[in-house]
Parts: structure tokens; C-alpha cells; sequence
């Protein structure tokens, strides 16, 4: 039980191409977005959409997977943890931001699109 602290699973389509990076280190980091959908119906009877964006980082084997074979509009399915920081922009400004840090990604949809 101790390992459903924090736990996210999350299925979306892919909102941009990832943006890979390469570190000193060697290892790879891949950021990117997908989006979620969930539908509901209104006091009036209407199907309303709201779309959820979710921040992505994935890191080493992952982000080398995500590389490959993850592209804009891909629907794929993330397991991960939520985690969150801060950073200082050049004007002073301080900055919060909220992520899901993939520790297992599958690739949905039809096989090769």
C-alpha cells in the first residue's frame, strides 16, 4: 500500500512533439503534454468537454521510448508521481510548477499510425 502514495495514471493524446534533451551526465530527459478529456452533461442537458493539460517528464530508457515513438496527437497512457517545484525567472519572478514524472508509458492506438 505504501507504494499508492503518490501514484498518477493518466490516458491522453500528446499536445506537441516532445522536447528531448541530452545532459552532461548522458542521460535523457523528455518533456512534453497530453491532454485528457472528460465529458458531462450540463443543467440544460448538453455534452460539455473539459480538457485537462498535464505536464510530462521522463527520464533514461523512458525518454529514449518517448523519443522513438511518441509525436503530437499520439494517444499513450502514463504512470508516474506527481511532483512539484519553483524557479526564479530573469525578472524576479517566481514560478510553481506541476508535473507527472513517467515511471512507465504505453503506447495506445492503432498499430502504425
Amino acid at each position: 500500500m505504501s507504494t499508492l502514495k503518490n501514484k498518477v495514471q493518466l490516458i491522453g493524446n500528446v499536445g506537441n512533439a516532445p522536447e528531448i534533451k541530452n545532459l552532461e551526465s548522458g542521460k535523457k530527459v523528455a518533456n512534453f503534454s497530453i491532454a485528457t478529456n472528460e465529458f458531462y452533461k450540463n443543467s440544460n442537458g448538453e455534452k460539455v468537454q473539459n480538457t485537462e493539460w498535464h505536464n510530462i517528464v521522463a527520464w533514461g530508457k523512458i525518454a529514449e521510448i518517448v523519443e522513438k515513438f511518441v509525436a503530437k496527437g499520439k494517444e499513450i497512457s502514463i504512470e508516474g508521481k506527481l511532483t512539484s517545484r519553483s524557479y526564479e525567472t530573469e525578472a524576479g519572478e517566481k514560478k510553481y510548477v506541476t508535473e507527472v514524472v513517467a515511471n512507465e508509458i504505453l503506447l495506445l492506438g492503432i498499430k502504425g499510425e
